[in-house]
């Protein structure tokens, strides 16, 4: 019996298979240090796990509402108001059991099949993947590379957009490349959205996993509020990877819409999981805090080893918790003009797992070096320093 066609359309989240092949080196008997996903080791704040307990103690285990529990959605509209300087209410807050959803539902209630999307690539791969599964045409817009980081070609943007386009995806503090917009950037794509009139959907998973400085949303900026979505989640800032807990916080015709979304596909988020969230929310920030302090150093025992390996280009992101060298000239020391298999041969000979360029979306034309990402936040500094000194060895040695 055959399956429906969409499925062709349908993309995955690649990191997984990367997972899959080092925990096979793994299997026999091979060391590995995993720089692939991006999960956290770190334990979750134990004021969000009290809080689950005493949430299942307190009955909180059958449906609830599909936008989530009032004293849930109340802390997601303070917390994003306090730090955004928006002025959203719960009516604006629809929680989800996660991230992912709110970039699955965002593109149902606002592009039609025919649709186009500008997204970012490299760029989380579930964008590509989505839009092209719910029947819209995905634009992928560059970035470019400077002594800094990276910065959007604006120049690219502009003149993608066409009668057909429907929505910007914008992901400021991006995975995997760590770029943070300026304040003139994050401007120039706000005035892009409305001289244009799309809709966005600002990707905050990373808003405030930052080493310095202060993040600034897009939904803050005058005219952004009313067309824009935020991807908000607890995945990172609290280390609740696993818990599947997130938030869409979007205009009121957007938010009923993803609640009844909510109805049909899940009928709610987990109701203890809700609980939990609001404390994290409403609690002394300082487990969050030290959170935050270890994956510093973790950041910075990569970044020292990473930035001298001879043949690789790297700038210091302050925010996420990943890295996004250049490494063209250091596969060339070894031979290597596959970036793919330049990382499976570095898992062979050191142990070291790691993504490419190529798992963050499909490469476009005229790319011509080669990007990897290290994940920097599911090992401790030890492992870090030994594991990427192993790799930096194994570069430098003579081919």
């Amino acid at each position: 019996m055959a399956l429906a066609h969409r499925l062709d359309r349908l993309g995955t989240e690649t990191a997984f298979a990367v997972s899959l092949a080092a925990a096979q080196w793994g299997a026999k008997g091979h060391r590995i240090y995993p720089f692939h996903l991006g999960d956290i080791d770190l334990p979750t704040p134990s004021t969000v796990v009290e809080a689950a307990t005493q949430a299942i103690a307190d009955g909180k285990t059958g449906y609830c509402p599909g936008a989530g529990v009032l004293p849930l959605r109340e802390a997601l509209a303070d917390d994003t108001n306090a730090r955004r300087g928006t002025a959203y209410t719960p009516e604006n807050v629809v929680v989800q059991p996660g991230g992912k959803p709110v970039i699955t539902k965002f593109l149902q209630a606002v592009m039609n099949e025919g649709d186009e999307v500008l997204y970012p690539n490299p760029g989380f791969p579930i964008y590509e993947s989505q839009i092209e599964y719910l029947g819209g045409v995905g634009k992928a817009y560059g970035y470019v590379p400077t002594e800094a980081g990276f910065v959007i070609d604006l120049d690219h943007v502009r003149a993608m957009i066409g009668p057909r386009t429907k929505a910007i995806i914008y992901n400021d503090l991006q995975n995997p490349i760590s770029a943070e917009s300026t304040d003139a950037e994050r401007e120039a794509v706000a005035r892009l959205a409305i001289e244009h009139d799309l809709w966005v959907l600002s990707d905050e998973a990373y808003f405030e996993m930052r080493y310095s400085g202060q993040s600034t949303s897009i939904a803050s900026l005058p005219g952004m509020a009313e067309r824009t979505v935020i991807l908000y989640t607890f995945s990172k800032k609290f280390a609740m990877t696993g818990w599947r807990l997130g938030a869409a916080i979007a205009p009121p015709e957007i938010a009923a819409v993803m609640a009844t979304m909510n109805t049909n596909n899940e009928s709610c988020t987990t109701h203890f999981v809700q609980y939990a969230g609001a404390a994290g929310l409403r609690c002394d920030q300082s487990e969050v805090a030290a959170i935050l302090q270890v994956l510093r150093g973790r950041r910075d025992a990569a970044f020292d080893v990473i930035s001298t390996i001879d043949g690789v280009q790297l700038a210091k992101p302050e925010s996420t918790f990943y890295l996004f060298p250049d490494v063209t000239d250091a596969m060339g020391r070894r031979g290597f003009t596959d970036v793919d298999a330049f990382a499976t041969a570095a898992l062979h000979a050191t142990g070291v797992s790691f993504c490419t360029r190529n798992h963050f979306g499909r490469p476009q034309p005229g790319e011509d070096r080669a990007y990897v990402r290290f994940a920097y936040s599911g090992l401790p500094e030890a492992d870090i320093t030994e594991g990427l000194g192993l790799l930096k060895a194994w570069i430098e040695e003579s081919a």
